[in-house]
């Protein structure tokens, strides 16, 4: 007999304990720790967006009563509110970072910092089992051993990467090359659920290059997303379209629903949108967002030189967008370029030209003659 499945397997996002990307430090007293990730954090500011998550060791401290919210318009805000911390909670409030840094003495993580200290071997022995995944070591002085335990433990260990505690830069560049690996694939998901009301024909169907636009992209699309099934077309539920398909489970959303489908199917890939009324798209508009992918941002999106908005329907979203979008939705939002504009995204301006939309028959035939 089948195993019952009480809920809808859905695919999960791959997590640690708190973050999808997630590095513990632990071996040395925590004020040292604490000193080390700002450091990091500094150095890496502009490739990575950094939180760090600690514990006080502050026993009179009780919950308030009013959380309090303190902005100010540095961008600074300063935060003492009621929370318990929890995993599930956690990996919301953190899914927006690229790297979060623990401080191991109180916290496990995923992967893991060892700071070796002669005086904190009794620290280092209690939480041997925490050491699961040690990415390199740091000496916190030169006369540091390895404790016998630790070759044990980790039989290669001595094989790691050491640094010393002052190389910061060796030591930001190593932290730097574990996010660069954690960056997210690109998929390509091309936008044909449309019901093209006022053009009065399916607009993938239309031909601008000798081809339906649904087919001129796929051709395009295949020669950057070589990847297994990296080319996927967004479709209603309905529709019986040929290919590789991601039928909407967000019913009734438009793109915004064709996107959040697409994150629901894979939400560890990052998504490359594009809608099939923008004719003008060729190559090298392509080559040009994927070159200028920042993926520390929610997204890179293209804006027309003379408009005011962003096009969100020629976008790579990255994975930290889905929880965003979600929220959106929740407060009863299904529009994409509001997402955008109120999110931290790169932004490349290209001429308005290139991502005009072409939406009736009359602007479908001066589009075809432009390009003749």
């Amino acid at each position: 007999m089948a195993k019952h499945q009480k809920h809808s397997k859905l695919s999960k996002r791959n997590n640690g304990n708190y973050a999808p990307n997630e590095i513990s430090v632990l071996g040395v007293k925590c004020s040292i720790i604490s000193d080390l990730v700002q450091k990091i954090a500094k150095n890496n500011q502009k490739v990575a967006k950094t939180a760090y998550l600690d514990a006080s060791h502050n026993k009179e401290i009780q919950a308030p009563f009013l959380d309090t919210y303190t902005f100010h318009h540095s961008g600074n805000l300063d935060v003492n509110a009621k929370n318990e911390l929890n995993k599930f909670n956690a990996r919301i409030q953190f899914s927006n970072y690229d790297l979060l840094l623990i401080n191991g003495n109180h916290y496990q993580g995923q992967k893991q910092i060892l700071v070796l200290d002669n005086e904190k071997e009794a620290s280092i022995l209690k939480r041997l089992d925490h050491l699961t995944d040690v990415q390199f070591v740091i000496k916190a002085h030169k006369e540091a051993i390895y404790f016998d335990f630790l070759e044990d433990k980790i039989p290669n260990i001595k094989e790691l990467p050491c640094y010393d505690l002052s190389d910061i830069d060796s030591i930001s560049k190593h932290i730097s090359k574990i996010i660069q690996k954690n960056v997210a694939a690109i998929k390509s998901l091309i936008l044909v659920g449309g019901k093209s009301t006022r053009m009065g024909i399916d607009k993938s169907s239309l031909s601008y290059h000798g081809k339906s636009q649904k087919d001129f992209l796929i051709d395009l699309l295949s020669k950057k997303f070589t990847n297994q099934k990296g080319v996927y077309l967004s479709t209603r539920q309905e529709q019986d379209v040929d290919g590789n398909t991601i039928a909407d489970t967000f019913k009734d959303l438009g793109p915004f629903g064709g996107i959040c489908s697409a994150f629901q199917k894979d939400p560890n890939s990052a998504w490359f949108v594009i809608a099939t009324d923008l004719p003008f798209i060729d190559k090298s508009v392509i080559d040009l967002l994927l070159k200028n992918r920042n993926p520390s941002k929610v997204a890179t999106a293209l804006k027309g030189k003379g408009k005011e908005f962003l096009e969100p329907l020629i976008t790579i979203w990255e994975p930290k967008a889905y929880p965003i979008m979600l929220s959106y939705l929740a407060q009863g939002y299904s529009c994409p370029r509001k997402v955008l504009i109120n999110s931290d995204v790169e932004i490349i301006e290209v001429d308005d030209t290139i991502i005009r939309n072409i939406n009736t028959p009359e602007e479908y035939e001066l589009a075809k003659k432009e390009l003749k």
